[in-house]
This record gives C-alpha cells, sequence and structure tokens, in this order.
C-alpha cells in the first residue's frame, strides 16, 4: 500500500520565515485559450522537500549528484508525539538499527497552516551528530530539524541550523514536513523523488510503502 506523505502545494501556504511565497495563478483558461495552465511561483524548500547539502555547505553536493535510488530509503520511524512545543529530541531517541533514514515524527504536521506549527520540537545537535555518524538521513514533519526562530524562542535553544549543519556536511539528505506519519509502520519505504531542480533542495512527492 502507498501512503502519500506530502503537504499540497497551494497559494499562501506555510513557509519558512523569509522564503519566497508561494502563488500559483491561472496563465491561461479553457475560455478564450482553449487550454488551462497555470503559473507557479515557489521557492525550492517548498512544502514537502529534500534539503541537499549545497543548501547550508557552500561546497557541498548539489541534488543532480544524486541517483535516483539515492532517493529511496529503508525508513525507521520514531515516536516523539509526547513532545510539546519546542521540545528538544534527544540523543537518546536515536536507534541503533539497520536503516537508511530515521524519521522523527512528532505530530506537528496536525498545526500545519498555523502559528504554532514554526513552535516544533527540534532535533538538539548531539542527536543530530549520532544520526550523522550511524548514517542516518533525516525525516521530520515539521518545518525545520532546528529549533525555527519566532518570539517563543528559548534563550537555552542551539541558534543556526546547527542540526543542518552537521548532517548535511556529513552528506545526509534532510526531508522536512512530512505528514500522515500515523499511517505508517515503524519501518517502511520511503519514496522522496525531488523535481529535476540541479541545487540546494527541491519539493518531492513523498510516499510510504507499506504490506
Amino acid at each position: 500500500m502507498q501512503i502519500d506523505l506530502s503537504h499540497r502545494i497551494e497559494t499562501g501556504m506555510t513557509i519558512y520565515p523569509g522564503d519566497p511565497s508561494v502563488s500559483i495563478d491561472p496563465h491561461a483558461t479553457h475560455v478564450p485559450d482553449d487550454c488551462h495552465v497555470d503559473s507557479v511561483e515557489l521557492g525550492s524548500h517548498t512544502g514537502t522537500h529534500v534539503d541537499a547539502p549545497l543548501h547550508i555547505v557552500p561546497d557541498g553536493r548539489a541534488l543532480d549528484t544524486y541517483s535516483l535510488d539515492e532517493f529511496t530509503f529503508e525508513a525507521v520511524r520514531v515516536d516523539c508525539t509526547t513532545l510539546g512545543d519546542r521540545a528538544p529530541i534527544s540523543k537518546e531517541y536515536v536507534p541503533d538499527c539497520a536503516a537508511d533514514l530515521v524519521v522523527f515524527w512528532t505530530g506537528w504536521s496536525s498545526h500545519w497552516d498555523t502559528e504554532r506549527y514554526l513552535d516544533h520540537p527540534y532535533l538538539t545537535p548531539d542527536a543530530a551528530a549520532v544520526c550523522a555518524e550511524r548514517g542516518y538521513a533525516v525525516g521530520v514533519d515539521r518545518l525545520n530539524p532546528d529549533p525555527t526562530p519566532t518570539e517563543n524562542a528559548a534563550e537555552s535553544e542551539p541558534d543556526g541550523f546547527r542540526a543542518h549543519r552537521i548532517l548535511l556536511g556529513a552528506d545526509e539528505l534532510i526531508i522536512e514536513n512530512l505528514r500522515n506519519l500515523g499511517a505508517v509502520d515503524e519501518r517502511f519505504e520511503l519514496r522522496a523523488y525531488p523535481l529535476a531542480l540541479g541545487g540546494d533542495g527541491a519539493p518531492v512527492r513523498a510516499v510510504g510503502v507499506v504490506e
């Protein structure tokens, strides 16, 4: 069975603060143009998307250096759904098992398109380092593996993109803004093929495959 884990791309959708806004407008219509064509404006990190190392690392790998089979993962889902707003996900949550990718499931996708979505749990630098050491790519059901800056940020939170730098610096991909993770098994296949953009990241149609 295949389960859609992607958010729909639409005008005005949630974006990382400061990223390009999303706009989808008719360019041509059946009357008078005899066809329908949309004009789409968005950033490379819109919606459910994959981060390539080039996103953070100046000389990092671009998306077009990865083969297609590197966007299919044997994934393990880690239950973090008891965590609250801006809670740290510590290294104790990182499994030690055979997997390509760890998905940290917080249930935060239920807050999509609300202000609270930005106040999500985050991956500590130590947890990111353990993922990198064990060769795991990382998937999250929220805007960011790092804390997203808002007025609710605490002084104790790590600043900047520390989890990003650790993971992408180790050539481990990051998949952000997943949804519907409660519908997949603890272990599942994740397929997340990006648009054919060659740079720092791209939207994906993320699909979970379960028996």
